[in-house]
């Protein structure tokens, strides 16, 4: 029981840090990387991202994944009040509906889909390709989201995606390490390894930055949903891992990946709907400029 606390505690710890990391984040989503470096609180919301990872590896040894797994969704429960607050707003009805959507589908989907099998590294082919794979993937939705006017969700998608690698890469290099010692990270593939968590790592935290120049929610959300999905996409096809449902859960599982999808409609149009409220009405001069041509027609009348 005791350790069962603590793994909900460390699970609760892990949501706040990584909340707060994605608000700070938020707040320069404007900002390019190079003006982002000289912004010493965003070093911050990266020691808290860093923070949130390490206590996710903790708390797995006080509790099984089946619960740490899902309790992961409480990082958009509290980022989206948390944003508001900040903002010193309420919360939106279609906040609060996209958010029990979101999560009740990321919950769903978690308990549902989850893997099997023992634990194994990547082959040394396998994680090669897995690098060059990940590297054409982010490129290419990275340069989706910088098109004018394009969807910022293409980065968060990226951002999911280059964070699943990461962990993937993690796990090969964590299992090699403890099975053939620390002269292990000496080997050419491991140094490889470890370059590419590096590389992604960075790299998904910038289009995870960006995706947030629009708005918290919708980009938070689908990061969310698209780390645990592709983390097992890369487990089942690369580690030899199965799918532990019937075809009867997998059918509810794609019912739980629509309502999802739908919460994260619903934080999007809550965004749109939160810019229009906010646009300036227009000025007393500005509504006698534009009535001024209909004065004309109608004194040339």
């Amino acid at each position: 029981m005791t350790d069962l606390i603590i793994a909900i505690a460390l699970c609760v710890a892990v949501a706040i840090a990584y909340a707060t990391a994605a608000l700070i984040q938020a707040r320069h989503a404007h900002l390019s990387v190079r003006e982002l470096v000289g912004v010493p609180v965003l070093w911050v919301a990266l020691g808290l991202n860093g923070l949130g990872a390490a206590l996710h590896v903790t708390s797995l040894g006080f509790g099984p994944l089946s619960l740490i797994q899902p309790l992961g969704v409480l990082t958009l429960v509290i980022a989206v009040p948390l944003a508001a607050l900040m903002a010193r707003r309420r919360v939106s009805r279609l906040e609060l509906s996209g958010v029990t959507y979101t999560v009740l589908g990321l919950t769903g989907l978690t308990l549902l889909i989850s893997t099997g099998g023992g634990t194994r590294t990547l082959a040394s082919g396998e994680l090669v390709g897995l690098l060059v794979a990940t590297a054409a993937l982010l490129t290419v939705l990275g340069l989706l989201g910088r098109r004018p006017g394009a969807s910022t969700l293409w980065e968060a998608v990226a951002g999911g995606a280059g964070y699943s690698v990461c962990s993937a890469l993690c796990q090969t290099v964590v299992v090699t390490v403890g099975a053939a010692g620390a002269t292990a990270l000496l080997r050419p593939i491991m140094i490889l390894a470890i370059l590419g968590i590096g590389v992604f790592a960075v790299t998904a935290t910038v289009l995870t930055q960006r995706s947030y120049r629009n708005g918290l929610g919708a980009p938070l959300a689908v990061t969310n949903l698209v780390n645990p999905a592709s983390a097992t996409m890369i487990g089942v096809v690369l580690l030899g891992e199965r799918l532990g449902t019937t075809p009867v859960e997998v059918i509810v599982a794609a019912g739980c990946a629509l309502l999802s999808g739908f919460g994260v409609a619903r934080l999007a149009r809550a965004r749109n709907v939160d810019t229009a409220l906010a646009a300036p009405a227009p000025s007393p001069e500005d509504l006698s400029v534009v009535g001024a041509p209909s004065t004309a027609r109608c004194a040339s009348r």
